[in-house]
Parts: C-alpha cells; structure tokens; sequence
C-alpha cells in the first residue's frame, strides 16, 4: 500500500510542475512546445496501456469472476468501460462546455469564474479516476501498475498546465492557478485512497474500478489529448511521429519490466 501511495504522490505532484511550468517568468513559450510532445507521447502510450494491458487485465478478471465465457462476461466489463468515457464527456464538455486539454488562448471562454471552477471541477473528476486506475493496476500486479502509472504520469504536467491556463485566462492570480493544480493534484490521491479502502470492503471491487477507469483514460488519450495533437492551426507532422514513439515505448518496457 506504501509503494501505490508513492506512485499517487508522484503522479499528484507533476500536476502541479505542470502548473509551474506555465506560471514561471519566462517558461511559457518553453513549455507550450515541449509539453506538446509530451502530449503526443502520453497519448501513443495510453491507448497502448488500454487495448494492450488493461482491457485484457480486465476481461480476464471477469471471466474468472462470472464462470461464464469470455464473450458474455465481456459485456458488463464494456459497459464499465463505457460509462467511465461518457463520465469525461459529461464533466468536462456538458457542466463546463468550454473546456479544452491544453494552454486556453481565449480568455473571453473564462470571463466568469464560475466557468473556470467548473472547468476545475471536472478535472478534479478526470484526476481522481487517473488515481483509481494507478491503484487498481497495481492491485492487479506490479508490472499492470507500473506500464499504467507511466501512462498517467506522461499527462500530469500536461493536465498541471491546462488547469492554471484556466485560472489565468479567467484572471485569478498565478497563487490562485497553482492552488488549483494542488487541488486536481489532491484528486488524484483521493482516488488512490478510495482504491485502498474500498478494496478491503467490496469483493471484486478492482474489477469495476478498472473498467471504468479505463474508459475514463481512453477518453482523455482519444478524445483530449489526439486531438491537441492533431490542432488544424498547429498542425505538426513531428508531434503525430511521437504518438507513435509512445505505443512504441510501451510496447518497450511491456517487455523489460517482469510481473
């Protein structure tokens, strides 16, 4: 339990050197550009983790569970997968329809601060299910844990770097845009903890925490994240190359790191 709490902290504090990035004199231009090919990296990786570790993971646990054949035991766990992608489209595009993954560059979107907090919000929803699926992977195994711990770890700068954007391009304070990358932070450890303590209560717990957390990262990889890379008006043949780098670093460590 120790070591997933070292990986939550971790994943929780590069949220907010992602925030740091953005609000450092000087660092903006840097950080814009790199952190868009960690983006692109984080991406290829987590759609690897997904259709290569975790959906096998998973429907390999609800075979094992039910007693029945793998194509009907599928079922609940695809319908799992389903509603956490559908939970990201309703908290980020449906309560805060002017969210999107990356630097704001239309401050008139956050003229309000409602709108910001309600942006906010609906990352702290993505940030807690980024510590359910840390957690739930590494109470599958050491090797599930660390390839999907990665994974999340190459969108923590990325998401630190969105949500002070948003505080700033609403006018709040850079004090206040770094708070708020502590609080997704936060998120994210409160869902390794909701993990640990559930799991002692709930039989099977993992096998509806993974799913479901899956579904949550496959909308971030796919529908977040693809598309920042793939922006029309920054269109960058380099950037979709390291999507690629990614699936391909998965596949890497997918065969150095041992169960």
């Amino acid at each position: 339990m120790a070591s997933i709490l070292l990986f939550g902290l971790l994943a929780a504090a590069a949220n907010v050197v992602g925030g740091l990035v953005l609000v450092k004199a000087g660092a903006h231009r840097w950080g814009e550009r790199s952190l868009k090919y960690l983006v692109a990296l984080g991406a290829g990786f987590m759609l690897a983790a997904i259709f290569i570790e975790i959906l096998p993971e998973t429907i390999g646990l609800w075979t094992h569970n039910s007693g029945e054949p793998s194509a009907r035991a599928v079922v609940p766990a695809m319908t799992l997968l389903l509603a956490g992608y559908l939970s990201i489209q309703f908290f980020e595009h449906t309560l805060a329809p002017h969210f999107h993954f990356g630097p704001e560059t239309h401050p008139e979107s956050f003229m309000r601060p409602s709108a910001a907090y309600t942006a906010v919000g609906g990352l702290c929803i993505h940030t807690f299910f980024d510590g359910v699926s840390i957690a739930s992977a590494f109470l599958i195994n050491f090797k599930v844990g660390v390839l999907v711990f990665i994974a999340i770890f190459l969108h923590k700068m990325p998401e630190g770097f969105t949500v002070a954007s948003i505080m700033l391009a609403s006018r709040r304070s850079t004090q206040k845009a770094l708070i708020a990358t502590a609080v997704i932070g936060a998120a994210t450890l409160a869902g390794v903890i909701a993990v640990a303590l559930l799991n002692d209560r709930m039989s099977n717990f993992v096998g509806y925490a993974l799913p479901f957390s899956a579904g949550v990262t496959l909308y971030v990889a796919a529908s977040d994240l693809i598309p920042e890379v793939n922006h029309k008006e920054e269109r960058n043949p380099t950037v979709s190359i390291v999507v690629f780098g990614g699936v391909a670093l998965f596949y890497l460590l997918h065969r150095l790191i041992e169960g």
